[in-house]
């Protein structure tokens, strides 16, 4: 089973290449593309006007998608951004104490590593990075004003199974705490309806949400974080009339907006979104295949002298393989030489799986690794 029909375009633009980094750069489906035709089309016809578009019916529309899929009560607690490092500075700027007391996971993302490095050289934050299993118990002992992990860790594929039970520390006074889903967020389902009156969530549409770059989303729980220090005027939409001196916030996820954004994302996640409706497409069908083929490509063992670091056990799965070794770069150039698309961080490479592949996809990547 594979769903290529629905990547045609994407497919039929290299024939040859094999592509297994969708945990990276997952492939656009046809949709996606309409959408970003669509989102061209509105500003050559509504120019100007767009924008009660945009705001309007369009944000509604992908605001409610999100809180569908994380079972969110409040789909306006959503709010968009370019990317998910706009949302970091914001959070961290509404934190009023300084520095700021930070607990985090020594498997977070580039982005969020380099900005904590450059914080902690100028005394904006204190960091304390520990192992993904050790954050609850250092998380509990109250000596922190932010606490942020990976749902899914973006290098091994390690799962944070504590995300309640840090919900619980949270409070508006602080401790804060933000979970990243980008590797999360339509891999795993995932149900926050337990936790979102009290964590920060957040997510993209680069990967699993097929949607390309420039869409990515925060879930603001209410009564935190009221008034960002970090902001643009599309934050105070509800606030215009206020006199001079006098900085005004939306009530609801918008407070955390910034300016004048590419709002072509969410076109191509709303027709993402539809065509996944329309083919009933769900999370669980998507990883149930991803499993199949990840449990095909092991059973052959084309990797012997490297350690997988996220085994399958039955429970539920990164949508990547990640193995550690020494081989794992010259790997990666070669099978890039070859057209075969990975993802190589240091000593780990990462091979993605997605709707797009098949089982015929699986062997060829299987003989290119083997040599036969």
């Amino acid at each position: 089973m594979n769903w290529k029909q629905l990547f045609s375009r994407a497919l039929a633009a290299d024939p040859e290449r094999l592509h297994f980094a969708a945990h990276s750069h997952h492939l656009w489906p046809d949709a996606a593309y309409e959408g970003h035709i669509a989102a061209a089309q509105d500003a050559l016809e509504l120019a100007d006007r767009k924008w009660d578009k945009i705001m309007g019916p369009l944000w509604r529309e992908a605001q409610g998608h999100i809180a569908s899929m994380l079972n969110l009560p409040d789909p306006q607690t959503i709010a968009f951004a370019p990317n998910t490092h706009d949302f970091l500075i914001r959070v961290i700027s509404a934190i009023p104490t300084r520095p700021v007391r930070v607990l985090t996971t020594n498997g977070e993302f580039h982005s969020f590593r380099r900005q904590m490095d450059r914080w902690s050289e100028d005394g904006t934050v204190i960091v304390e990075s520990v192992l993904p299993d050790m954050l609850l118990e250092k998380a509990q002992s109250g000596n922190h004003d932010l606490i942020f992990a990976s749902h899914v860790m973006f290098n091994s594929g390690t799962i944070l199974d504590d995300i309640e039970q840090l919900a619980t520390l949270a409070r508006p006074e602080g401790p804060w705490v933000v979970i990243d889903g980008y590797h999360g967020f339509m891999a795993l389902d995932t149900d926050l309806s337990a936790v979102a009156e009290s964590i920060f969530y957040v997510a993209g549409g680069y990967k699993y949400a097929m949607s390309g770059e420039g869409i990515c989303f925060l879930h603001a729980p209410p009564d935190y974080a009221p008034r960002p220090a970090i902001t643009g005027w599309f934050a105070a939409f509800d606030d215009l009339s206020l006199p001079p001196g006098k900085t005004g916030y939306a009530p609801d996820g918008r407070r955390f907006l910034g300016s004048t954004f590419d709002p072509s994302g969410l076109y191509r996640f709303n027709t993402v979104q539809k065509m996944l409706a329309n083919t009933q497409l769900s999370t669980s069908l998507i990883s149930g295949h991803v499993t199949t083929l990840q449990q095909q490509f092991l059973r052959r063992d084309p990797l012997p002298d490297m350690r997988l670091l996220n085994p399958l056990d039955g429970k539920p799965h990164a949508r990547f393989l990640a193995f550690q070794g020494s081989i794992a770069s010259p790997l990666h150039d070669a099978l890039g030489a070859q057209n075969i698309i990975t993802d190589v961080r240091g000593d780990v490479l990462r091979i993605g799986f997605a709707a797009y592949h098949d089982a015929s996809d699986v062997e060829r990547l299987v003989e290119a690794i083997t040599g036969n």
